[in-house]
């Protein structure tokens, strides 16, 4: 990792994380916000969502708010602390000095050094600092917010864990059988778009197929519900077929769109010649099912004799990156290339987007895979890497937090340790930007319910967000 930003930054490890706060319960422009939404928006960058990144300072002890009242209104300099008197009314900085003269843990000891301006990261919209939320994880794969504020975690490794109140729960019992292996093992999650009212939980691995004396698997889907530190009324939404005993090229993103639908990918599992342009497979492909697994009547090969009725497009590679823009519905999803030629691609039904037989990718040995990028009756992707960046991990920038970003795509780079914003115009990528360059092997990236950007690493195992710094 060589950005020192990043390191300044690692050693401010919370001391503990709630993430209580939905974008719902933020305040709509031109409404007064009260005096913990401002400390959220304007100082918890720099001091903390716990008030715990402040230094011991006289003012902690001396009666009444006046000292803090002044460093609010006048700003501290010389130490890069604005000053806010433009910002919040004269009630707005009173109720926020009451505020932050209550949150101060009585024990000075716990306070941590603010954020200052060596540790800010400055993007071409925003600056921001990056936050160390989850540290001593191996692969954190995916990441959902419960309702209650704990994030929901998959390790790789077949692991999945509940983190509270800055502590990582034991293994959740009651996962499937999981075929642990190269790059598989228990990968994404996602919440039921209903989850409030029926609790289910979806997540992608690595189905080991416990009927066969050899260890093959396929990519699965299942749901269940979250009880204590188990999980019960477990049902298989998916089983790829064929399973093999190949450990790589597994997918598996999950996305919900706002009617219900549930997409993900599955890759071609290391076979390119066998499975992705052919459609009795369900390997190479985009799936979408009902929120129940079963299979949409105008999905666009339903009524196709021998092909699989899950199949949503085709002709992919290895997708890891599945998502739906908030606004259009639009599905948008990357996935790896050989040697070069990782895509971002639009995804519409029944479409081909040519694996193998158009890419803009080489053969890992350097050798020609195929003369053709572009070929009649397959689609071209909106975006291509070359070299490979690895794309892996994808979200839609929602929520108030960073609003000069609203509808961005950030994708994360496993290769070269970055996230890339990608600024669409309608349909078409209209702008990239390279963010938090050298911050490790980005396996995922995911919005918080409050609207921060948490950014899941595979070197160092760990859980990062970024906060912007107003």
């Amino acid at each position: 990792m060589k950005n020192k930003h990043f390191y300044f930054a690692l050693g401010f490890v919370l001391i503990a994380i709630q993430i209580t706060h939905s974008c719902k319960n933020m305040p709509r422009a031109g409404q007064a916000r009260d005096a913990a939404s401002n400390y959220r928006m304007f100082c918890a960058g720099c001091h903390g969502d716990n008030l715990e990144k402040f230094a011991a300072k006289q003012w902690m002890e001396e009666e009444g708010t006046a000292s803090v009242e002044r460093s609010i209104r006048d700003g501290i300099l010389d130490i890069g602390m604005p000053a806010f008197a433009k910002t919040f009314s004269e009630k707005e900085i009173k109720e926020l000095a009451v505020y932050v003269k209550k949150g101060i843990p009585s024990d000075r000891t716990l306070l941590k050094p603010a954020i200052t301006a060596d540790g800010i990261v400055k993007s071409e919209e925003y600056n921001f600092v990056i936050d160390t939320v989850v540290t001593g994880l191996e692969v954190p794969w995916g990441l959902a917010f419960l309702p209650n504020g704990d994030l929901l975690i998959s390790e790789r490794k077949g692991t999945l864990h509940t983190f509270s109140n800055g502590k990582l729960s034991a293994p959740i019992a009651g996962l499937p059988p999981i075929m642990a292996f190269g790059q598989g093992g228990l990968m994404d999650l996602a919440l039921h778009p209903d989850y409030d009212n029926n609790g289910w939980i979806y997540m992608s691995y690595s189905a080991l197929d416990t009927k066969s004396e050899k260890r093959i698997g396929s990519t699965g889907v299942m749901r269940a519900r979250l009880s204590g530190n188990k999980l019960i009324d477990q049902e298989t939404l998916f089983i790829g077929s064929p399973a093999t005993d190949r450990g790589h090229h597994w997918g598996c993103k999950l996305a919900f769109d706002g009617k219900g639908y549930l997409y993900f990918g599955v890759g071609e599992r290391g076979q390119h010649f066998d499975f992705p342009q052919k459609l009795d497979n369900t390997n190479g492909k985009i799936h979408r099912i009902h929120d129940d697994g079963r299979i949409p009547a105008d999905n666009p090969f339903v009524n196709t004799p021998g092909a699989i009725k899950t199949i949503y497009s085709y002709g992919h590679r290895n997708p890891q990156g599945t998502v739906v823009h908030p606004v259009t519905g639009d599905v948008w999803e990357t996935e790896h290339g050989p040697m070069g030629g990782d895509e971002l691609n639009l995804i519409k039904p029944g479409l081909n987007y040519g694996w193998p037989v158009i890419s803009y990718g080489i053969n890992y040995d350097g050798t020609i895979l195929t003369p053709d990028k572009e070929k009649e009756g397959m689609e071209q992707p909106v975006l291509q890497w070359t070299p490979s960046i690895a794309a892996c991990g994808m979200t839609f920038v929602k929520g108030d937090r960073f609003k000069k970003w609203e509808n961005n795509i950030l994708v994360g780079s496993l290769r070269f340790d970055y996230v890339e914003r990608v600024v669409l115009n309608g349909q078409k990528v209209a702008h990239t930007e390279k963010l938090v360059e050298g911050i490790g092997r980005v396996r995922n990236v995911v919005m918080s319910p409050d609207g921060l950007v948490y950014i899941g690493l595979e070197e160092p195992g760990m859980i990062v967000r970024l906060v912007p710094v107003e």
